[in-house]
This record gives C-alpha cells, sequence and structure tokens, in this order.
C-alpha cells in the first residue's frame, strides 16, 4: 500500500506557534513535485516537542491541504502505549491512511513488550500501520523476528527501517508476508536496501529535494538500476549533509536558506550554527538549489 518516494515533512514555526502558511507551501511544494505521499508530526516534524493539541491540529491541516491527493500516514508513536494508542485512534477518526508508530523510546522494553505495544494499538484501531526503528535515536532495535511476529497482523503493513543494516532489512524480508514492506529511514541507503527488496523511503531530503528522490526511487522501483545508482552517487553528499547536526536542525536550515520557512526549532532543539549555515549554503549551491 505504501511505497515510493514518502516525505517525513517538517513543521514550521512562526514565533514559537505552527505556521500554517508556510505549511501549506511546504506541501504543495510537495504533491507539485511528485512526492508519493506525506508523514507529518514524526520524529522530523518534531513530534516530540509539540502539545497534543498542536500534534492533532497538523494532522488535521495536513489533511484539509492534502485533500486526498496522495496518501497522509501520520506519526503516532510514543514511549507509553496509551498515549500511541490515543494518537492512533485520532488519526484513524481524522482520516488519515495510515499511522507512522516509532519503537517506545528511553524505556527499552524487551522483545515480548514491543510485540504487546504493537499488537495492541493494531488491534484496538483499525488502520494501516507502519513500524518505525530507529535504535540512534530510541536507544533500542526491534528484532527482525519481531517484525515478522507483527507481521501476521493484517493491518501492520510495513516497517520504515533505520537501523543501518542491511542484514537486518534482509532477514526482515526473507522472514515477512510476501506483502509486507520495508522503507528506508535513512536516505543514504535508500538505494541499497532496494536492491535487497525495499519498496521506497520515508525521506527527510525530500523536504528539499522531492522530484530528484521521487526519480531515483522510481527508477530503482522499475528496475532501472544504473540510472538510480547514478542517482544516488550525486545525492549522496547532501543525504549527509542533512545530519552534520540533529535532524531536522539542517534540513530546516535548508529550507530557510532556500526562503520556504522561518528559521525556528522547538527547545532543546536550538537553530544550526553559523558555520553549519555556512556548509549548507555552499553544498544547496552545489547542487543548484540555491
Amino acid at each position: 500500500m505504501f511505497k515510493g518516494s514518502i516525505v517525513a515533512i517538517v513543521t514550521p514555526f512562526k514565533d514559537g506557534k505552527f505556521d500554517r502558511d508556510s505549511f501549506r507551501k511546504l506541501i504543495e511544494f510537495q504533491i507539485s513535485n511528485g512526492t508519493d505521499a506525506i508523514v507529518p508530526v514524526g520524529c522530523t516534524g518534531e513530534a516530540a516537542t509539540l502539545t497534543h493539541e498542536e500534534h492533532k491540529q497538523v494532522i488535521d491541516y495536513t489533511l484539509e491541504i492534502v485533500n486526498k491527493r496522495v496518501p497522509v500516514i501520520a506519526g503516532t508513536g510514543s514511549n507509553s502505549t496509551a498515549e500511541a494508542l490515543e494518537l492512533t485512534e485520532y488519526a484513524k477518526k481524522a482520516g488519515c491512511d495510515g499511522a507512522l508508530i516509532i519503537t517506545p523510546y528511553y524505556k527499552k522494553p524487551v522483545p515480548e513488550g514491543l510485540y504487546r505495544h504493537y499488537k495492541q494499538i493494531a488491534e484496538q484501531v483499525d488502520i494501516p500501520i507502519i513500524l518505525y526503528n530507529v535504535p540512534s535515536w530510541t536507544g533500542i532495535s526491534i528484532l527482525p523476528e519481531t517484525v515478522a511476529r507483527l507481521s501476521e497482523i493484517k493491518n501492520i503493513v510495513a516497517i520504515k527501517e533505520a537501523s543501518g543494516s542491511l542484514d537486518q532489512v534482509s532477514k526482515i524480508i526473507s522472514l515477512c508476508r510476501e506483502d509486507f514492506v520495508v522503507l528506508s529511514g535513512d536516505d543514504s541507503m535508500t538505494l541499497p536496501i532496494m536492491s535487497v527488496g525495499g519498496k521506497g523511503v520515508i525521506s527527510v531530503a525530500a523536504n528539499i529535494i522531492p522530484a530528484q528522490l521521487k526519480n531515483m526511487v522510481h527508477a530503482a522501483l522499475s528496475d532501472k538500476w544504473q540510472e538510480a545508482q547514478k542517482m544516488h552517487i550525486k545525492l549522496f553528499n547532501l543525504f549527509k549533509a542533512l545530519f552534520i547536526e540533529t535532524n531536522p536542525i539542517p534540513v530546516k536550515g535548508c529550507l530557510y536558506l532556500m526562503k520556504m520557512i522561518n528559521l525556528e526549532l522547538r527547545m532543546p532543539l536550538t537553530p544550526p550554527s553559523e558555520e553549519t549555515l555556512r556548509k549548507l549554503e555552499n553544498i544547496l549551491k552545489q547542487y543548484g538549489l540555491l
């Protein structure tokens, strides 16, 4: 159900509040450049620093602007099962096409705890669910065997994999049902993951290069591997530049330099340093984005 180039969209702020005008422009920029789906209020969308009311406002406004033109997959994860369940229920009621649910952070549940966490949400909310594995952020990695158990639940349809391990991805694909989808959670790993059976990416870089990301991913989906490889190599330095500080600091810096948003982040995240801005400005010029 979910494949291709999917943007993990930033949440723009103005004077400390959700900037609806800039957000509308960002979404129109994505849709006009062929992005396959939009993920609001994920990690890149600074969900952890939004109030629940703001979280729901961003979901509602995304759905309003998108107006069914592409799928909307809301970030609804939490380190609390009850909280993740509440947000997922809201996403379903609001009309989202799916929910992206990060592994519970900080608490480091055992595999059985992870299984029960997702199972409870999936059984109580009839919405397509994408698991999200990003151990560098959460402190825990979901085992392929646990993913396989969860894939037996009909509405758990995919995983966003940001472990950095092709072995992890390969084992998930080998253990899970045939129609279970693996998506890259790391732009620089997208093509390697697709080479072993992945179906696309939930992307940070797509915030600034949606058309290029879409072209690379769709080339791979069409078995045009040489073409996709050339695009991957061409974009590689840009992929890496977006992580020279904690995400989403660099990508918001790029969007600011591209005059698309204000340079605001929610504490404890801070704006990029002057040195980082200079580096980002240089790389954007190299890629013809300024």
